[in-house]
């Protein structure tokens, strides 16, 4: 318990007089009466503050204070422990707890005399402080869709019940609150992995952070330059370098270089030993800022809680790989390339109903106009080489010969299809989660791609490395195995293009972590590829807003 939890602790048996009212009922009416006035400023003028501090849970606290009389909540010592303790446990989990009320709450609990008008503004703060903390716990601070209306994320209320009647609930129950919302909540192996991760690297800020390796030319192993000496302090502290490794002075070794490799795994960079500029920029990144990445990926799973399946598909952007999830365990994982800067795969889930084999393209709206239109103006062979093909409105084949092809891409009256084959910008098979995006898994025939480090190559789409396996293991989980990788393989060799529909949809879930880690595993520090880290962690430390969640299941 910290210096500000204690300082809590000697002040809350005093605050509890004034909260039971010091030789007068609990419930006091001149206390209720205080409470009303300020729900109703609060419900009919949209606004209140205490202490300085704007209530944010405004769509709650009125109705529930209504409820019950406007009687007072907080009238047990142990429960306003219970929340203080609560709000300590802030930082484990990526949130300030500044953001509970933490100086306000401080305060009123520390006045030994409190007027009525005081003591109701006690209750309105610590069940305010608790609605925030429940609900990020819940949902994360930032609601996903404000932040980037794709994302489409469950946000219901756990099992259809009532957030007010939950609140109240939560708040009067014998069971203790810590214990309450890690039982609703059921934090999963790789919250807690992270949250671990985000422990090490403050002990790490605690003990002073990393070195940071001096600006200079390229460092190999057999170089000698005094900053090795650095490099291997800094890869010592980060956990890359072990402890019982020789220290060979300023001399570059192979131990060194084994460390270098290491970190560069860790950080989507090619694995070759180099410190050259992209490795040294990674390495001299302050370890603040990786604690913040680490941060703002709890907040990130935070907004899939309540995407309650065991069985999903989750690609996770930052760290071009795709984990298929079966009975709440990874079953299959493999590498994906995503899309460029500019043309970037979009964060949301779908719904996973069939795969097509010997799939056709047909070509995008964006791709069209931006990419294949002006190559055919300046290629007339381009559709031949590609086996492409041109289509009218009414889906009937055209010969490109009598197509305008000076017509501009918004009002270009025709669809381009790249039939099957082993050239087909889809490969030899693609996974359908019907969406607004025009996404979807796929193969793809530029193999070579997947041995790069950073893989951000599409137009938006997901490349899978290894489908056929993926489509054999999704086949199976849905009670088809006679969908085999060698069955599948054959009947990709037939060169007809066949659907496989599933009889239980499964949910795709896209997700973007530039920090993420598994219990046992190394932690992955990958690029702010889209720049959504930047765009994301003011919104993290900025205001509290909450919204009324959803009531359905």
């Amino acid at each position: 318990m910290g210096d500000r939890m204690r300082r809590y602790g000697c002040v809350v048996i005093a605050a509890l007089a004034v909260c039971a009212g010091a030789g007068r009922p609990a419930a006091s009416e001149l206390v209720s009466d205080e409470i009303e006035r300020r729900m109703e400023r609060l419900q009919f003028g949209g606004e209140l503050s205490i202490g300085g501090a704007p209530i944010a849970a405004r769509a709650l606290l009125p109705e529930l204070y209504a409820a019950r009389a406007f009687r007072p909540l907080w009238s047990e010592e142990g429960r306003i422990a219970e929340l203080l303790e609560l709000i300590e446990t802030a930082p484990e989990h990526g949130l300030l707890p500044r953001d509970y009320l933490e100086d306000q709450l401080e305060s009123l609990l520390s006045r030994p005399d409190r007027t009525d008008p005081e003591v109701a503004e006690l209750d309105i703060l610590l069940t305010e402080s608790f609605a925030r903390y429940g609900f990020h716990r819940t949902f994360g601070k930032v609601e996903p869709a404000h932040f980037d209306a794709n994302i489409n994320f469950r946000r219901a209320f756990m099992n259809g019940a009532d957030p007010v009647r939950a609140l109240e609930e939560a708040i009067e129950s014998p069971v203790p609150l810590q214990r309450q919302i890690d039982e609703a909540l059921r934090p999963g192996l790789v919250y807690r992995a992270v949250q671990q991760a985000l422990a090490d690297h403050r002990e790490i800020q605690a003990r002073g952070g990393w070195p940071a390796v001096p600006e200079g030319p390229t460092l190999r192993e057999g170089d000698v330059d005094p900053r090795v000496r650095v490099l291997r302090r800094r890869l010592e502290v980060s956990g890359d370098l072990p402890s019982t490794a020789l220290d060979d002075g300023e001399r570059f070794d192979a131990p060194l270089r084994a460390a270098v490799e290491t970190f560069q795994l860790r950080h989507a960079l090619e694995p070759d030993g180099v410190v050259g500029p992209t490795t040294l920029a990674a390495l001299r990144i302050p370890v603040e800022d990786r604690i913040d990445q680490l941060r703002l990926s709890l907040e990130r799973i935070r907004w899939l809680q309540l995407e309650d399946r065991d069985d999903l598909v989750i690609v996770n952007i930052a760290r071009f790989a795709l984990s298929l999830i079966e009975d709440g365990e990874v079953v299959f994982a493999t590498r994906v390339m995503v899309g460029s800067e500019y043309r970037q795969t979009p964060v949301f889930r779908g719904e996973l109903r069939y795969l097509e084999r010997n799939p056709t393209w047909t070509v995008p709206p964006t791709i069209l106009r931006e990419d294949v239109l002006p190559a055919i103006r300046r290629d007339p062979g381009y559709l031949v080489e590609r086996n492409m093909v041109v289509l009218d409105r009414a889906g009937h084949r055209v010969d490109p010969g009598q197509v305008d092809w000076r017509s501009p891409g918004r009002s270009f009256p025709y669809t381009i299809r790249q039939e099957p084959g082993p050239t087909n910008a889809l490969g030899r098979i693609k996974f359908i989660f019907p969406n607004p995006h025009f996404v979807f898994l796929h193969d793809t025939p530029s193999r070579g791609l997947f041995d790069r480090a950073e893989r951000a190559f599409s137009a938006g789409c997901i490349r899978v490395e290894q489908p056929l396996e993926l489509a054999a293991r999704l086949a199976a989980m849905d009670g088809q195995p006679r969908w085999s990788e060698a069955a599948l393989v054959a009947a990709v060799d037939s060169e007809r293009t066949q659907r496989i529909h599933f009889s239980t949809s499964l949910p795709v879930l896209i997700v973007y972590l530039t920090a993420s880690t598994s219990p046992g595993q190394p932690v992955f520090f990958g690029r702010d590829l889209y720049g959504r880290d930047r765009r994301l962690l003011p919104i993290l430390d900025g205001p509290v807003t909450i919204s009324r969640p959803s009531r359905d299941p």
